[in-house]
């Protein structure tokens, strides 16, 4: 019995031993070891120290996390306040770009709208006679054909008959051949005048005649002639003016009415 209880004895001594933390000394005076009594520290303070000297590397690392966090968030403090002043910025600065662009675009627009303007207006001004010139020119073609049905012939004869002559009897055939074509010279002298004062009003305000005949001829041009027939001529070729059966005009350089001709074709 003794024994059982020694041992039971035993026993709950090294449980209270093993459950409670132990501090071990060793004796100054001897090699043995003691187990020193049960500190006094409270339960509290004690597990607070086993907690300090018990820490992990992930406590280390939440508590630099801990630290760099609060930095983190002072350095992003001035950026976030920046940001809006940046935005604002880059938004001024689109619109600048924006309305330059659009300044520009209507400087050019309106500097078009002013070239263009000043070319109508000085192509109305120049061209302002073109219906009127058109309908002028059937009578201007008239008078020319008036001019050219009196022979020249008449006119010749007319012209020599004012001449001294030594023969009395031709003198007197002349004088009467005079008389009787006076009237119709003195006409053809008016007409001629007449067309003259008329073509000079009408090159002042830029109408002109040309006739393809003029000089020494030239080739059909399709841009100035209208050719009305085609005929064989000796010596000539092919393409080459040699009838105008009505003159051309042009108004400031730009054709009222094509000439009309008669073309060579001998092939």
């Amino acid at each position: 019995m003794l024994r059982r209880q020694v041992l039971r004895q035993s026993r709950a001594i090294s449980e209270s031993l093993a459950a409670s933390p132990q501090i071990r000394r060793r004796s100054p005076f001897s090699s043995a070891t003691f187990i020193s009594p049960r500190s006094s520290v409270p339960a509290s303070y004690s597990s607070r120290l086993g907690r300090r000297w018990q820490s992990t590397e992930a406590d280390k690392a939440a508590n630099a996390d801990e630290n760099i966090a609060p930095q983190t968030e002072q350095t992003k403090a001035p950026e976030a306040k920046e940001d809006p002043t940046k935005q604002e910025l880059e938004k001024a600065k689109k619109e600048i770009i924006d309305l330059k662009d659009k300044y520009l675009r209507s400087v050019a627009d309106y500097r078009n709208l002013q070239e263009r303007t000043k070319r109508e207006t000085e192509s109305a001004r120049q061209f302002a006679l073109q219906r009127f010139a058109t309908d002028l020119l059937d009578s201007i073609d008239n008078l020319d054909r008036a001019l050219t049905a009196v022979p020249k012939e008449v006119l010749g004869n007319a012209t020599t008959s004012n001449t001294s002559s030594s023969d009395p009897n031709a003198a007197a055939a002349s004088e009467s051949m005079s008389d009787a074509n006076k009237h119709l010279i003195d006409l053809h002298g008016g007409l001629m005048m007449t067309e003259g004062i008329l073509m000079s009003t009408l090159k002042k305000h830029g109408i002109e005649r040309f006739d393809p005949l003029e000089g020494e001829g030239r080739k059909f041009d399709p841009n100035t002639d209208e050719a009305t027939f085609f005929a064989k001529v000796d010596g000539k070729q092919d393409g080459e003016v040699f009838f105008t059966q009505s003159k051309g005009y042009k108004l400031n350089g730009r054709v009222l009415r094509a000439a009309k001709v008669g073309v060579v074709k001998n092939s």
